[in-house]
C-alpha cells in the first residue's frame, strides 16, 4: 500500500457540506530562458488527458488551435474511473486509467452498470511508461500529494511531471512553442487583454467552472443553494455579455473563451442532470448557444469533443452519486453545435 494517502476531488469537502477544491501542486514552467530546466522542444513533452475532463479539455483545445499536434504528443485515458491498484484489496482509490483495446469490458467500481468497453476512441495504453493508471505516473515522479488528476504535462526527457495545472499549461502552449506551431500568431493571453481576461476568469472559475462541481458535490442544502444561486447569476451575466460582444473578454478569442466553453459544452448533457444545475440551459440561452457554435466550429476544436466519453465519465465514475451508472440518452448536442452561427455578422 502506498505511503501517500490517495484521494480524489470527492474527498475535498468542508464541514459545512460545501465542496472546496484544492489547488494543483505540480507547477513547474516551460520557458525559453537559458536557465530553464524545461526548455521548449518539439517532441519532448507529452500531454496526458481525458476527453471527459473539462480541465484537461482546455489543454487539448489550446494544442489544437495553436497547431501543436506534431510538437506535443498526447495520451487519452479511459473515461470511466477504475481501481488504480486492482491487485491491492486494501487500496480503494479509484481514478483515471489507460485504455486497453485488447482488454475485457468491465462494470463500475461497485460491480454494477455497464459493462463499459475496455477502450473508447483514442484510449490507448501508456506509450511512454506502460503505466496502468495515471496514479502510476505520479508515483513515478515521486508525488507526495496523492491527488492523481489530469491534465499532466509530462517531460519525456527527464521522465517526470512538469505541470498539472491546466490554466498554466494552456499559457505555456500559447506562448512557448511558437517556433513549432502551425498557428504561431494566435496568442490566447495577449498583453493588451490580460487585465480583462484575468477579471473574467476569476468570477467564471469560482461560479461556473468550479460552480457546477460545487452544486453537484454539495452535501448540504445550504451549500447547494449558495452554489446554484451564484451559478445562475453568472450564467445570466454571460448571456448578457455575449449579447454585447463577440467573446467573453472582448472582441478577440482568448483563453477565457476556452475556459468557459469546456463547461458550457457539458452543461446541458451532464451538469443539468447530474449536478442539479437545472435553473438554466445552453439551449434556452440564444447568445450562449450561438457563441458555443462559433467556438465548436473553429479549426480543430470539434476534434477535441467526444460527448460519449464525457457522459461515460460523469455518469459511470461516481457510483455513490449514480449507483447503476445509467447514462441519460440526451440530445445530439454536438450536432446542434454544428448548426450555423452568425456571431461574425453580429460583431463584424
Amino acid at each position: 500500500m502506498s505511503a501517500v494517502t490517495a484521494r480524489t476531488a470527492l474527498d475535498e469537502m468542508g464541514k459545512d457540506g460545501a465542496f472546496k477544491r484544492k489547488e494543483s501542486v505540480w507547477r513547474d514552467v516551460i520557458s525559453k530562458e537559458e536557465s530553464s530546466k524545461f526548455l521548449p522542444e518539439s517532441g519532448r513533452y507529452h500531454l496526458v488527458v481525458a476527453m471527459a475532463c473539462p480541465w484537461a479539455h482546455r489543454t487539448l483545445i489550446t494544442r489544437a488551435v495553436k497547431g501543436l499536434e506534431d510538437a506535443i504528443s498526447v495520451s487519452i485515458v479511459h473515461p470511466v474511473w477504475r481501481k488504480t491498484k486492482p491487485d491491492d484489496d486494501e487500496d480503494t482509490h479509484c481514478g483515471w486509467v489507460f485504455g486497453d483495446p485488447d482488454g475485457q469490458p468491465f462494470p463500475n467500481t461497485k460491480g454494477l452498470g455497464g459493462p463499459f468497453p475496455p477502450a473508447y476512441a483514442g484510449n490507448e495504453p501508456d506509450p511512454i511508461n506502460n503505466s496502468f493508471a495515471v496514479r502510476d505516473l505520479y508515483e513515478l515522479a515521486n508525488d507526495t500529494n496523492g491527488k492523481y488528476t489530469v491534465p499532466i504535462l509530462w517531460d519525456k526527457k527527464l521522465n517526470t511531471i512538469v505541470n498539472n495545472e491546466s490554466s498554466e499549461i494552456i499559457r505555456m502552449l500559447s506562448s512557448e512553442f511558437n517556433e513549432f506551431a502551425k498557428n504561431p500568431d494566435l496568442d490566447v493571453y495577449p498583453e493588451n487583454m490580460k487585465e480583462s481576461i484575468d477579471s473574467v476568469n476569476e468570477w467564471i472559475y469560482s461560479t461556473i467552472n468550479n460552480g457546477v462541481y460545487r452544486c453537484g458535490f454539495a452535501k448540504s442544502q445550504e451549500a447547494y443553494t449558495q452554489a446554484i444561486t451564484e451559478l445562475t447569476e453568472s450564467f445570466d451575466r454571460v448571456e448578457s455579455i455575449l449579447g454585447k460582444q463577440r467573446f467573453i473578454a472582448g472582441d478577440t478569442f482568448t483563453e477565457a473563451d476556452i475556459r468557459l466553453f469546456v463547461t458550457l459544452l457539458r452543461f446541458d448533457e451532464v451538469y443539468i442532470v447530474y449536478f442539479k444545475t437545472n435553473t438554466r440551459s445552453v439551449l434556452s440561452s440564444p447568445n450562449i448557444l450561438n457563441y458555443c457554435r462559433e467556438i465548436y466550429q473553429m479549426g480543430g476544436v470539434a476534434g477535441t469533443v467526444d460527448m460519449e466519453q464525457i457522459k461515460a465519465h460523469y455518469f459511470a465514475s461516481h457510483p455513490d452519486l449514480n449507483m447503476y451508472s445509467i447514462i441519460p440518452l440526451g440530445r445530439d448536442f454536438s450536432g446542434l453545435l454544428s448548426e450555423p452561427h452568425n456571431r461574425g455578422e453580429l460583431f463584424p
